[in-house]
C-alpha cells in the first residue's frame, strides 16, 4: 500500500462547515484527470456534488501546476510524466441526510462521494483515507469525538481516527464516516464483530434494548441468507445511526449502512424504580419503524450491494445508471424488512398484518399505478422517484411498495406449490454467486421452484397496470381483508397539510376535488351553503359538522390571491371505490403446516 492514492481528511472550519481534503497521487500520469462523482450508489439521481467543491489547487514536486475545468465535475492537471500530484481542496458540508456530508461543532459525517476526487484511469489502484483528528484545543466540543466506519483499519488510534484502506475507488467510497461524542456498543453475529453506533441520542437512551434488538434482527437475517451455520461475505458491520427531531431514512454500503431517525423513535429507559417491561410493539410505534429500517438496510448488505442487477457490474459515478430491477432489489427488501421482524420475534402477527395492510393501501391509493408500471418506475427512478412534487402520486408508482407487493403475490403463488421466495431468494444468491444477477435468472429461479412457468403472472405484475392480485391470493391462505371507508381526505381526493390553514398538496387524479376544479397550491379558507351562510375552517375536520343533511357544497380557495368559489360534491361517510377504501387485514384460518404468514412467526 506504499504507492497507494491517499486522502487526508481534515476538519477546517465546523462554523464554516468546510473539510479540507488533500489528495497525493504518487505517481500521476501527463493530464491526469480528476473527476467527483455526481450521485452515490443506493440513491438514485444526479446530485452534482462537485457544487460544495472550492479552493482546488493542485501542485507536483513542491511546484504549483495548472488545472483545467472540463466540464461539471472533471478537471485536468498538467502534471508532467510520471509525476507526483498533491491536490488540496475543501468540500462545504451541511447537508443532514444519509446520502452527502455534514459538519458542525457537534458532527462529522461523510460519504467519499462527497469528499474524495477519483483519479481517472487509476481507479483499481489501493487507496488509503486518513481522517485527522479535531484540533480539540481550538474546539473543545470536539473533544470526546470518536470515529466509526465500515473501512478495513490500516493505522487507528483508540477513538477511530487515523489511516483506512481499501482495494479501489469504489470500495473507498462506498463506506461513509461518522464522528461524534456518540454513543457505541459492539456485538458478534457469528464471530462477525458488529458495532452501533448513536449519535443524538440523549442520556435516555435504552442502548440495550436498541443493541439486543438490533442482534436478533441480524442473527434472524444471517440465517435467512446462510441456514444455520453458513457465513455472511462480510467480515465487519458498523451500524451509523444519526437521532435528530424529524429525520427518516437509510443508505445502504457493503460493510455499514448511515441510517437517522426522529429522536421519539429510540426506545427509553424506564422510569427510576419501574419493574415493568417495555410495552408490545405495535404498528404504529416509532421504535418499531426504526427497527424495521434497521432491517431493510442490512437486508441490502446481500440484497443490492452484492446480488445486484447486472447494470450494476461496474457503476458509473459519472451518470446515470439504469436498471428495471428496483422493484426487485428494493421492493422485496421492502417486503423482508418487517417479515423478519415477525421471524425474530420483535413483533407479532397482528402487528404484521396492519404493517402489510399498511404497504397495500398506499399502493391502491395511488393513481399513478394505473400510469406508470413498476419496471418503468424502476427506469425512471433517476428523473421521478426523488423529484416529488405535486403531481408525483398521480404519474407513478413506488418501486419499493408496489415491488414489496409483487414479492408478497411471488411468495404467496410458490407456496401454493409448496415452495417459497425464500428457497427463490437463496437460489438466486447461490446461482448468481453473490454478484450481478438479471430478470431471467429470477424467472428461470421461479419456474424451477413452481413446477411452471410463472413468466405470465410475473410480466402482468411487474410490466403492466393492471391491479395486483393481492386480497385474493391473501384469501387463498386464511387471511381476508375488511373493508373500510378511507380518511376524509382521500375520499375527496386530496393530500393536505394542516395548521394554521389548509393548504392543498396534491389533487389526486379523477378525486372529487379534481372535478371541482381544486389545484395544488389552493389554500382553502371556508365553505359556502348558500346565500350568507358561510364558513371559516382550518382543517378538512371543520366541515362534516356543518353539513347537516348537504351534500354539496361552496368550497372558498385562494389561488395566486386570487379568491375562487368551487362547486364540490362532498363524499359521503361511506365511500367504497379503490381509492378511497382502506383494508385492514386478519387471519381467519388457524395455522397449518406451511400456512401464511403464522407460520413465520
Amino acid at each position: 500500500m506504499n504507492h497507494a492514492i491517499h486522502y487526508r481528511v481534515a476538519v477546517h472550519s465546523v462554523h464554516a462547515h468546510l473539510y479540507a481534503i488533500t489528495l497525493t497521487v504518487p505517481q500521476a500520469s501527463a493530464g491526469t484527470v480528476l473527476a467527483l462523482p455526481v450521485w452515490i450508489p443506493g440513491s438514485y439521481l444526479v446530485r452534482e456534488f462537485s457544487q460544495h467543491l472550492q479552493h482546488l489547487r493542485a501542485q507536483s514536486s513542491g511546484q504549483p501546476v495548472a488545472l483545467h475545468q472540463l466540464d461539471k465535475h472533471r478537471w485536468r492537471v498538467d502534471t508532467p510524466p510520471e509525476g507526483p500530484l498533491e491536490v488540496s481542496y475543501e468540500v462545504y458540508a451541511f447537508d443532514a441526510s444519509v446520502r452527502t456530508a455534514w459538519l458542525d461543532s457537534t458532527r462529522g459525517f461523510f460519504n467519499g462521494t462527497s469528499l474524495c476526487l477519483r483519479v481517472v484511469g487509476q481507479e483499481d489502484h489501493p487507496h488509503q483515507l486518513q481522517v485527522v483528528p479535531p484540533e480539540h484545543e481550538h474546539l473543545p466540543a470536539t473533544a470526546d469525538w470518536q470515529l466509526a466506519t465500515g473501512l478495513a483499519p490500516l493505522q487507528v488510534d483508540e477513538r477511530g481516527f487515523g489511516t483506512y484502506q481499501a482495494p479501489d475507488y469504489a470500495s473507498l467510497v462506498d463506506e461513509p464516516v461518522e464522528m461524534a461524542a456518540f454513543w457505541s456498543a459492539h456485538f458478534e453475529v457469528r464471530g462477525i464483530p458488529h458495532r452501533l453506533v448513536v449519535s443524538g441520542a440523549g442520556p435516555w437512551l435504552d442502548g440495550q434494548r436498541l443493541v439486543a434488538d438490533t442482534q436478533r434482527i441480524c442473527e434472524t437475517e444471517m440465517a435467512f441468507w446462510h441456514g444455520p451455520d453458513g457465513l455472511p461475505p462480510f467480515d465487519r458491520y458498523v451500524f451509523m445511526l444519526n437521532a435528530t427531531h424529524d429525520g427518516y431514512g437509510g443508505l445502504e454500503h457493503p460493510h455499514s449502512t448511515a441510517l437517522i431517525c426522529p429522536r421519539s423513535d429510540l426506545p427509553r429507559l424506564s422510569a427510576p424504580g419501574s419493574t415493568s417491561p417495555p410495552p408490545a410493539l405495535s404498528a404504529t410505534d416509532g421504535y418499531t419503524s426504526l427497527l424495521g429500517l434497521i432491517s431493510h438496510e442490512y437486508f441490502h448488505t446481500w440484497n443490492v450491494k452484492r446480488l445486484r442487477p447486472a447494470e450494476f457490474t461496474r457503476m458509473d459515478l459519472d451518470r446515470e445508471n439504469h436498471t428495471e430491477l428496483l422493484w426487485f432489489f428494493e421492493g422485496f427488501t421492502s417486503y423482508y424488512d418487517d417479515l423478519l421482524l415477525l421471524r425474530a420475534g420483535l413483533i407479532t402477527p397482528p402487528v404484521y398484518l396492519q404493517l402489510l395492510a399498511k404497504t397495500i393501501n398506499q399502493v391502491a391509493q395511488t393513481p399513478g399505478r394505473h400510469v406508470q408500471t413498476v419496471a418503468q418506475a424502476s427506469f425512471d427512478a433517476w428523473t421521478r422517484y426523488y423529484r416529488v412534487q405535486e403531481n408525483t402520486p398521480n404519474a407513478t408508482v413506488s418501486y419499493y411498495t408496489k415491488g414489496a407487493l409483487v414479492a408478497l403475490c411471488l411468495d404467496l403463488t410458490l407456496r401454493q406449490h409448496g415452495s417459497s421466495l425464500d428457497h427463490a431468494m437463496r437460489a438466486l444468491w447461490q446461482r448468481s454467486h453473490g454478484g450481478p444477477m438479471t430478470e431471467r435468472d429470477l424467472r428461470d429461479v421461479l419456474t424451477h421452484l413452481a413446477g411452471r412457468p410463472l413468466d405470465g403472472e410475473l410480466s402482468t405484475w411487474v410490466s403492466s397496470t393492471t391491479d395486483l392480485p393481492v386480497l385474493d391470493l391473501l384469501a387463498q391462505h386464511g387471511v381476508q381483508a375488511k373493508a373500510d371507508p378511507a380518511p376524509l381526505a382521500q375520499r375527496l381526493g386530496l393530500r393536505v397539510t394542516e395548521g394554521q390553514g389548509l393548504t392543498l398538496k396534491t389533487v389526486l387524479r379523477g378525486g372529487l376535488a379534481e372535478q371541482a376544479g381544486m389545484a395544488a397550491g389552493d389554500e382553502w379558507l371556508a365553505v359556502g351553503f348558500g346565500t350568507g351562510d358561510t364558513w371559516r375552517i382550518h382543517k378538512l375536520d371543520d366541515v362534516p359538522p356543518l353539513l347537516g343533511q348537504r351534500t354539496e357544497v361552496t368550497a372558498w380557495v385562494s389561488r395566486d390571491r386570487r379568491i375562487m368559489a368551487l362547486p364540490l360534491v362532498w363524499p359521503p361517510a361511506d365511500a367504497n371505490t379503490p381509492e378511497a377504501t382502506v383494508h385492514a387485514l386478519q387471519a381467519t384460518l388457524p395455522a397449518t403446516p406451511g400456512a401464511w404468514p403464522q407460520a413465520l412467526a
